[in-house]
Protein backbone atom coordinates (compact mmCIF):
# COMPACT_ATOMS: atom_id res chain seq x y z
CA UNK A 1 0.00 0.00 0.00
CA UNK A 2 1.06 3.60 -0.63
CA UNK A 3 0.15 6.54 1.57
CA UNK A 4 0.55 9.59 -0.67
CA UNK A 5 0.87 12.79 1.39
CA UNK A 6 -0.04 15.78 -0.75
CA UNK A 7 0.04 19.48 0.06
CA UNK A 8 1.74 22.76 -0.70
CA UNK A 9 5.32 23.54 0.27
CA UNK A 10 5.20 24.28 4.00
CA UNK A 11 2.26 22.00 4.74
CA UNK A 12 4.48 19.62 6.70
CA UNK A 13 4.58 16.63 4.34
CA UNK A 14 8.15 15.50 4.92
CA UNK A 15 8.05 15.96 8.68
CA UNK A 16 4.80 14.03 8.96
CA UNK A 17 6.11 11.26 6.68
CA UNK A 18 9.24 10.79 8.81
CA UNK A 19 7.11 10.54 11.96
CA UNK A 20 4.55 8.28 10.30
CA UNK A 21 6.98 5.44 9.57
CA UNK A 22 7.54 5.11 13.35
CA UNK A 23 3.79 4.62 13.82
CA UNK A 24 3.18 2.15 10.99
CA UNK A 25 5.00 -1.19 11.14
CA UNK A 26 6.99 -2.20 8.04
CA UNK A 27 6.82 1.24 6.45
CA UNK A 28 9.35 3.15 4.33
CA UNK A 29 9.58 6.72 3.05
CA UNK A 30 10.07 7.38 -0.67
CA UNK A 31 10.55 11.00 -1.79
CA UNK A 32 9.95 11.33 -5.58
CA UNK A 33 11.73 14.67 -5.39
CA UNK A 34 14.98 12.70 -5.14
CA UNK A 35 14.14 11.05 -8.47
CA UNK A 36 13.53 14.49 -9.94
CA UNK A 37 16.87 15.76 -8.63
CA UNK A 38 18.73 12.87 -10.27
CA UNK A 39 16.98 13.54 -13.57
CA UNK A 40 18.22 17.12 -13.40
CA UNK A 41 21.75 15.72 -13.18
CA UNK A 42 21.29 13.03 -15.83
CA UNK A 43 19.36 14.77 -18.61
CA UNK A 44 20.94 17.19 -21.09
CA UNK A 45 20.35 20.85 -20.29
CA UNK A 46 18.64 21.25 -23.67
CA UNK A 47 15.95 18.77 -22.59
CA UNK A 48 15.58 20.35 -19.16
CA UNK A 49 15.10 23.75 -20.78
CA UNK A 50 11.87 22.45 -22.32
CA UNK A 51 10.17 22.12 -18.91
CA UNK A 52 9.70 24.35 -15.87
CA UNK A 53 9.17 21.50 -13.40
CA UNK A 54 10.59 17.97 -13.38
CA UNK A 55 7.03 16.69 -12.91
CA UNK A 56 6.41 17.76 -16.52
CA UNK A 57 8.85 15.04 -17.61
CA UNK A 58 6.93 11.91 -18.52
CA UNK A 59 10.10 10.02 -17.61
CA UNK A 60 9.76 11.27 -14.01
CA UNK A 61 6.15 10.12 -13.75
CA UNK A 62 7.05 6.68 -15.11
CA UNK A 63 10.05 6.41 -12.79
CA UNK A 64 7.91 7.30 -9.78
CA UNK A 65 5.63 4.35 -10.54
CA UNK A 66 8.54 2.00 -11.29
CA UNK A 67 10.53 3.07 -8.23
CA UNK A 68 7.55 2.79 -5.88
CA UNK A 69 6.76 -0.69 -7.20
CA UNK A 70 10.41 -1.77 -6.88
CA UNK A 71 10.65 -0.48 -3.31
CA UNK A 72 7.50 -2.34 -2.30
CA UNK A 73 8.86 -5.50 -3.92
CA UNK A 74 12.07 -5.20 -1.89
CA UNK A 75 10.50 -3.93 1.34
CA UNK A 76 6.86 -5.14 1.46
CA UNK A 77 4.56 -3.13 3.66
CA UNK A 78 3.57 0.52 3.47
CA UNK A 79 5.33 3.11 1.33
CA UNK A 80 4.89 6.69 2.55
CA UNK A 81 5.27 9.21 -0.29
CA UNK A 82 5.41 12.94 0.63
CA UNK A 83 4.99 14.73 -2.70
CA UNK A 84 3.01 17.69 -4.00
CA UNK A 85 0.76 16.80 -6.95
CA UNK A 86 -1.21 19.75 -8.31
CA UNK A 87 -2.03 18.58 -11.84
CA UNK A 88 -4.91 16.17 -11.96
CA UNK A 89 -3.68 14.47 -15.13
CA UNK A 90 -0.36 13.70 -13.43
CA UNK A 91 -2.18 12.25 -10.43
CA UNK A 92 -4.25 10.14 -12.83
CA UNK A 93 -1.17 8.88 -14.67
CA UNK A 94 0.81 8.00 -11.53
CA UNK A 95 -2.03 6.54 -9.47
CA UNK A 96 -3.33 4.72 -12.55
CA UNK A 97 0.09 3.21 -13.16
CA UNK A 98 0.21 2.04 -9.54
CA UNK A 99 -3.31 0.63 -9.78
CA UNK A 100 -2.33 -1.33 -12.88
CA UNK A 101 0.23 -3.08 -10.68
CA UNK A 102 -2.41 -3.72 -8.05
CA UNK A 103 -0.85 -1.25 -5.60
CA UNK A 104 -3.58 0.60 -3.65
CA UNK A 105 -3.07 4.28 -2.88
CA UNK A 106 -4.49 6.21 0.05
CA UNK A 107 -4.37 9.93 -0.67
CA UNK A 108 -4.00 12.44 2.18
CA UNK A 109 -3.89 16.24 1.84
CA UNK A 110 -2.22 18.40 4.50
CA UNK A 111 -3.93 21.78 4.26
CA UNK A 112 -3.06 24.57 6.72
CA UNK A 113 -4.45 28.04 6.09
CA UNK A 114 -2.66 30.14 3.47
CA UNK A 115 -1.42 32.62 6.08
CA UNK A 116 0.28 29.77 7.94
CA UNK A 117 1.80 28.45 4.72
CA UNK A 118 3.27 31.86 3.94
CA UNK A 119 4.62 32.23 7.48
CA UNK A 120 6.31 28.81 7.33
CA UNK A 121 7.92 29.66 4.00
CA UNK A 122 9.15 33.00 5.37
CA UNK A 123 10.50 31.36 8.54
CA UNK A 124 12.40 28.82 6.46
CA UNK A 125 13.87 31.60 4.34
CA UNK A 126 15.13 33.33 7.49
CA UNK A 127 16.75 30.12 8.75
CA UNK A 128 18.57 29.60 5.46
CA UNK A 129 19.29 33.25 4.63
CA UNK A 130 22.20 33.67 2.25
CA UNK A 131 21.75 30.37 0.48
CA UNK A 132 21.04 30.77 -3.24
CA UNK A 133 19.42 27.34 -3.35
CA UNK A 134 17.16 28.23 -0.41
CA UNK A 135 16.16 31.52 -2.07
CA UNK A 136 15.21 29.65 -5.23
CA UNK A 137 13.17 27.15 -3.18
CA UNK A 138 11.41 30.03 -1.45
CA UNK A 139 10.46 31.66 -4.75
CA UNK A 140 9.22 28.29 -6.03
CA UNK A 141 7.11 27.84 -2.90
CA UNK A 142 5.48 31.28 -3.16
CA UNK A 143 4.88 30.85 -6.91
CA UNK A 144 3.06 27.56 -6.30
CA UNK A 145 0.60 28.81 -3.69
CA UNK A 146 -1.85 30.03 -6.34
CA UNK A 147 -1.71 26.79 -8.42
CA UNK A 148 -2.19 24.89 -5.16
CA UNK A 149 -5.32 26.90 -4.33
CA UNK A 150 -6.65 26.31 -7.85
CA UNK A 151 -6.07 22.56 -7.52
CA UNK A 152 -7.88 22.24 -4.19
CA UNK A 153 -11.17 21.46 -5.92
CA UNK A 154 -10.09 18.11 -7.34
CA UNK A 155 -7.63 17.27 -4.55
CA UNK A 156 -10.17 17.68 -1.73
CA UNK A 157 -12.66 15.58 -3.69
CA UNK A 158 -10.07 12.80 -3.91
CA UNK A 159 -8.05 12.97 -0.68
CA UNK A 160 -8.67 13.00 3.06
CA UNK A 161 -7.99 16.61 4.06
CA UNK A 162 -6.23 17.39 7.34
CA UNK A 163 -5.74 20.96 8.62
CA UNK A 164 -2.18 20.93 9.97
CA UNK A 165 -2.11 24.58 11.00
CA UNK A 166 -2.09 23.79 14.73
CA UNK A 167 -0.48 20.34 14.55
CA UNK A 168 3.11 19.27 15.11
CA UNK A 169 4.60 16.76 12.63
CA UNK A 170 4.06 13.98 15.17
CA UNK A 171 0.45 14.99 15.78
CA UNK A 172 -0.12 15.09 12.01
CA UNK A 173 1.36 11.60 11.69
CA UNK A 174 -0.89 10.36 14.50
CA UNK A 175 -3.92 11.80 12.70
CA UNK A 176 -2.92 10.08 9.44
CA UNK A 177 -2.25 6.77 11.18
CA UNK A 178 -5.65 6.86 12.87
CA UNK A 179 -7.36 7.64 9.56
CA UNK A 180 -5.63 4.64 8.00
CA UNK A 181 -6.67 2.36 10.86
CA UNK A 182 -10.33 3.42 10.77
CA UNK A 183 -10.59 3.49 6.98
CA UNK A 184 -11.31 7.23 6.97
CA UNK A 185 -8.43 7.55 4.53
CA UNK A 186 -9.93 5.22 1.94
CA UNK A 187 -8.36 3.70 -1.13
CA UNK A 188 -8.20 6.04 -4.12
CA UNK A 189 -10.74 5.00 -6.75
CA UNK A 190 -8.47 5.39 -9.79
CA UNK A 191 -8.32 2.14 -11.71
CA UNK A 192 -6.44 0.93 -14.75
CA UNK A 193 -6.27 -2.29 -16.67
CA UNK A 194 -3.21 -4.40 -15.86
CA UNK A 195 -0.20 -3.59 -17.99
CA UNK A 196 -0.14 -5.89 -21.02
CA UNK A 197 2.54 -8.57 -21.27
CA UNK A 198 2.07 -9.13 -25.01
CA UNK A 199 0.40 -7.53 -28.01
CA UNK A 200 -3.20 -6.59 -27.32
CA UNK A 201 -6.37 -6.27 -29.40
CA UNK A 202 -8.63 -3.33 -28.56
CA UNK A 203 -11.93 -2.03 -29.94
CA UNK A 204 -13.24 1.53 -29.96
CA UNK A 205 -16.67 2.74 -31.01
CA UNK A 206 -17.39 6.11 -32.59
CA UNK A 207 -20.74 7.60 -31.59
CA UNK A 208 -22.08 10.79 -33.18
CA UNK A 209 -24.60 13.51 -32.39
CA UNK A 210 -26.95 15.20 -34.84
CA UNK A 211 -24.16 17.54 -35.99
CA UNK A 212 -21.84 14.60 -36.76
CA UNK A 213 -19.57 15.45 -33.86
CA UNK A 214 -17.86 12.43 -32.35
CA UNK A 215 -18.20 11.40 -28.71
CA UNK A 216 -14.92 11.42 -26.73
CA UNK A 217 -14.34 10.40 -23.12
CA UNK A 218 -11.70 11.61 -20.64
CA UNK A 219 -10.08 8.67 -18.79
CA UNK A 220 -8.90 9.15 -15.22
CA UNK A 221 -6.01 6.72 -15.63
CA UNK A 222 -4.07 8.13 -18.58
CA UNK A 223 -3.45 11.48 -20.26
CA UNK A 224 -5.46 12.58 -23.28
CA UNK A 225 -9.01 11.91 -24.40
CA UNK A 226 -10.12 8.60 -25.89
CA UNK A 227 -12.94 6.84 -27.73
CA UNK A 228 -15.33 4.61 -25.77
CA UNK A 229 -13.86 1.11 -25.89
CA UNK A 230 -11.24 -1.15 -24.43
CA UNK A 231 -9.27 -4.39 -24.66
CA UNK A 232 -10.90 -7.38 -26.36
CA UNK A 233 -11.17 -10.22 -23.85
CA UNK A 234 -10.02 -13.78 -24.69
CA UNK A 235 -12.55 -15.53 -26.92
CA UNK A 236 -14.45 -12.28 -27.59
CA UNK A 237 -15.12 -10.85 -31.06
CA UNK A 238 -13.88 -7.26 -31.59
CA UNK A 239 -17.37 -5.92 -32.39
CA UNK A 240 -18.80 -7.63 -29.30
CA UNK A 241 -16.05 -6.05 -27.21
CA UNK A 242 -17.01 -2.61 -28.53
CA UNK A 243 -20.67 -3.20 -27.67
CA UNK A 244 -19.73 -4.41 -24.17
CA UNK A 245 -17.41 -1.48 -23.49
CA UNK A 246 -20.01 1.10 -24.60
CA UNK A 247 -22.49 -0.48 -22.21
CA UNK A 248 -20.02 -0.59 -19.32
CA UNK A 249 -18.58 2.89 -19.84
CA UNK A 250 -21.63 4.86 -20.93
CA UNK A 251 -24.68 2.82 -19.93
CA UNK A 252 -25.81 2.66 -23.58
CA UNK A 253 -26.96 -0.57 -25.24
CA UNK A 254 -26.15 -0.76 -28.95
CA UNK A 255 -29.02 -2.59 -30.68
CA UNK A 256 -27.13 -3.47 -33.85
CA UNK A 257 -23.58 -4.61 -34.53
CA UNK A 258 -21.44 -1.52 -35.27
CA UNK A 259 -19.83 -1.28 -38.72
CA UNK A 260 -16.05 -1.60 -38.95
CA UNK A 261 -14.25 1.55 -40.14
CA UNK A 262 -10.53 0.93 -39.62
CA UNK A 263 -8.10 -1.72 -38.45
CA UNK A 264 -4.85 -0.17 -37.24
CA UNK A 265 -1.69 -2.04 -36.35
CA UNK A 266 0.04 -0.16 -33.52
CA UNK A 267 3.77 -0.73 -33.43
CA UNK A 268 5.36 -1.84 -30.15
CA UNK A 269 7.12 1.02 -28.38
CA UNK A 270 8.65 -0.24 -25.13
CA UNK A 271 7.29 -0.46 -22.53
CA UNK A 272 4.07 -0.70 -24.63
CA UNK A 273 3.57 -3.87 -26.68
CA UNK A 274 1.27 -2.49 -29.39
CA UNK A 275 -1.20 -4.66 -31.28
CA UNK A 276 -4.38 -4.37 -33.34
CA UNK A 277 -6.84 -1.52 -32.84
CA UNK A 278 -10.36 -1.65 -34.31
CA UNK A 279 -12.63 1.38 -34.70
CA UNK A 280 -16.34 0.85 -35.33
CA UNK A 281 -19.17 3.17 -36.34
CA UNK A 282 -21.79 3.04 -33.58
CA UNK A 283 -24.10 5.50 -35.37
CA UNK A 284 -25.88 8.59 -34.10
CA UNK A 285 -27.01 8.96 -30.52
CA UNK A 286 -30.48 10.36 -29.94
CA UNK A 287 -30.61 13.37 -27.62
CA UNK A 288 -32.42 11.23 -25.07
CA UNK A 289 -29.57 8.69 -25.11
CA UNK A 290 -26.95 11.39 -24.66
CA UNK A 291 -28.88 12.77 -21.70
CA UNK A 292 -28.69 9.35 -20.01
CA UNK A 293 -24.93 8.86 -20.33
CA UNK A 294 -23.51 7.33 -17.17
CA UNK A 295 -19.79 7.45 -16.45
CA UNK A 296 -17.96 5.15 -14.04
CA UNK A 297 -16.23 7.74 -11.85
CA UNK A 298 -13.24 5.53 -11.22
CA UNK A 299 -12.44 5.26 -14.94
CA UNK A 300 -13.91 8.25 -16.80
CA UNK A 301 -13.85 11.86 -15.69
CA UNK A 302 -16.03 13.36 -18.41
CA UNK A 303 -17.37 13.21 -21.97
CA UNK A 304 -18.05 15.61 -24.82
CA UNK A 305 -18.96 15.73 -28.49
CA UNK A 306 -16.14 17.19 -30.61
CA UNK A 307 -15.60 18.21 -34.20
CA UNK A 308 -12.64 16.75 -36.05
CA UNK A 309 -10.71 19.99 -35.52
CA UNK A 310 -11.49 20.00 -31.80
CA UNK A 311 -10.50 16.34 -31.50
CA UNK A 312 -7.05 17.21 -32.88
CA UNK A 313 -6.28 19.17 -29.71
CA UNK A 314 -7.83 16.59 -27.35
CA UNK A 315 -6.56 13.25 -28.64
CA UNK A 316 -2.92 12.13 -28.58
CA UNK A 317 -1.49 12.18 -32.14
CA UNK A 318 -1.74 8.42 -32.74
CA UNK A 319 -5.40 8.30 -31.70
CA UNK A 320 -6.23 11.37 -33.73
CA UNK A 321 -4.74 9.84 -36.90
CA UNK A 322 -6.85 6.75 -36.27
CA UNK A 323 -9.94 8.94 -35.88
CA UNK A 324 -9.12 11.01 -38.95
CA UNK A 325 -8.95 7.95 -41.20
CA UNK A 326 -12.01 6.41 -39.57
CA UNK A 327 -13.99 9.52 -40.47
CA UNK A 328 -12.75 9.28 -44.07
CA UNK A 329 -13.78 5.60 -44.17
CA UNK A 330 -17.22 6.56 -42.83
CA UNK A 331 -17.64 9.20 -45.53
CA UNK A 332 -16.67 6.71 -48.26
CA UNK A 333 -18.58 3.75 -46.78
CA UNK A 334 -15.42 1.65 -46.82
CA UNK A 335 -12.96 -0.03 -44.46
CA UNK A 336 -9.34 1.10 -44.22
CA UNK A 337 -6.32 -0.93 -43.22
CA UNK A 338 -3.77 1.15 -41.28
CA UNK A 339 -0.30 0.54 -39.99
CA UNK A 340 0.74 2.99 -37.28
CA UNK A 341 -2.04 5.32 -38.40
CA UNK A 342 -1.11 5.29 -42.10
CA UNK A 343 -3.32 3.58 -44.75
CA UNK A 344 -1.69 0.62 -46.54
CA UNK A 345 -2.81 -1.49 -49.47
CA UNK A 346 -5.04 -0.54 -52.39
Amino acid sequence: MIVWINGAFGAGKTGAANELIDLIPHSTVYDPGVTGAYLRRLLPQKRLADVTDFQDLRMWRRLVVDTAAALLAETPGVLVVPMTLLRQEYRDEIFGGLASRRIPVRHVLLAPEETILRKRIADREKRTEGSAQAEEAGRWAYDHIEPYQEALGWITADALTIDTGALTPYETAERIAEALRTGEAGECGIVQSPEPRAETVASGVLLFDGQDRVLLVDPTYKPGWEFPGGVVEPGEAPAEAGIREVGEELGITLRTTPRLLVVDWEAPRPPAYGGLRFLFDGGRLADSDAARLLLPGSELRGWRFATEAEAASLLPPTRFERLRWALRARERATVLNLEAGVPVGP
